[in-house]
């Protein structure tokens, strides 16, 4: 079978290339899936530049996310059966025609869902979700302020919070990403790109809240961002860390916290579907639920074919 082969770490993408390899082998807790679709992301980069925190040995096959169709199950697999839409989340192994997973990892998807779309509904999706509803304790009617909001985790919050009845305050630095939070739902936009970034910030998120602050914040930026952000939280806000795009880890001051009766947690997906797999199940249901609905659409670049995977890749090194 065809798939993405990476041999050596490298960020110029052109050094990665679509060669043959073996077919993979079926575990007897496994599904093997044939590929219709892979996510291609920022993480994705990383691995393949090996800039990661996991990194697999070479040579290895990338992609976190596919979506596909049931082929073969192992003897011990229960939850699918040969024909089944469904959707997978791994470390690496997407970018190929056929991918074997342990049944733990994947969950049904409904016929209806594009499999474009369910693969780009993947980890982002699965991030946004926990990270609103389980570390951020969202409740209907609250106002939850998304930082780095026109990226691939950020316009996940931004629909799934507004889905579950937020009003959402977006965090851009650009015309283009507040045209694109808009699209998404937005509420109300604010500009992370002002000088005085504290200031600005606190006094455009209360002017957007009558005074109050953002009930929830969540932050796949870090640095001066999350400095600013934290402090427009309300009282009994809860602050939720899901990475660095800045490039710098945050300190967070103890009082400030004790002051306003803050939280503040980290969300990392990993742990859900190794510690806590049915919850993996129980998001990926409602999240299907709300994409039949017609409240969540991944925003697609655009589609290429396998073979074109370096063009893809460079495409989104480009943005970076």
């Amino acid at each position: 079978m065809k798939a993405v082969l990476i041999r050596q770490f490298s960020e110029d993408p052109r050094t990665h290339h679509v060669e043959e390899v073996a077919e993979p082998v079926v575990g007897s807790d496994d599904i093997l899936i044939a590929v219709k679709a892979a996510s291609l992301n920022f993480p994705d980069l990383l691995v393949m530049s090996g800039k990661y925190q996991i990194l697999p040995e070479r040579p290895f096959t990338p992609g976190k996310d596919a979506a596909g169709i049931v082929e073969a199950v192992g003897p011990n697999v229960r939850t699918f059966k040969q024909g089944d839409h469904v959707v997978a989340q791994v470390e690496n192994g997407c970018f190929a025609s056929r991918l074997s997973v342990p049944q733990s990892s994947a969950q049904k998807i409904p016929t209806e869902m594009p499999f474009a779309d369910a693969a780009a509904m993947g980890l982002v999706y699965q991030t946004a979700y926990f990270a609103l509803t389980d570390r951020g304790n969202f409740r209907n009617g609250e106002t939850v302020l998304i930082s780095g909001a026109a990226g691939g985790v950020g316009l996940a919050a931004v629909q799934i919070a507004k889905a579950l009845g937020a009003k959402v305050l977006a965090g851009v630095t650009s015309e283009a990403q507040a045209k694109a939070v808009h699209q998404s739902g937005a509420d109300e936009v604010i500009d992370l790109s002002a000088a005085n970034l504290p200031e600005s910030t606190r006094e455009q998120v209360h002017r957007a809240t009558n005074g109050k602050g953002a009930d929830v914040f969540l932050d796949p930026v870090g640095g001066d961002v999350f400095d600013a952000c934290i402090r427009s939280l309300a009282r009994r806000g809860r602050a939720v860390i899901i990475g660095f795009a800045a490039g710098k880890i945050p300190v967070i001051k103890g009082s400030y916290l004790l002051l306003k009766n803050i939280s503040v947690s980290g969300m990392q997906w990993t742990d859900y579907p190794t510690y806590s797999p049915e919850l993996v199940a129980e998001a990926q249901a409602k999240l299907n639920e709300l994409y039949l609905q017609g409240l969540l659409r991944p925003h697609i670049t655009q589609v290429f074919a396998l073979e074109s995977f370096a063009d893809a890749a460079a495409r989104l090194t480009s943005r970076g």
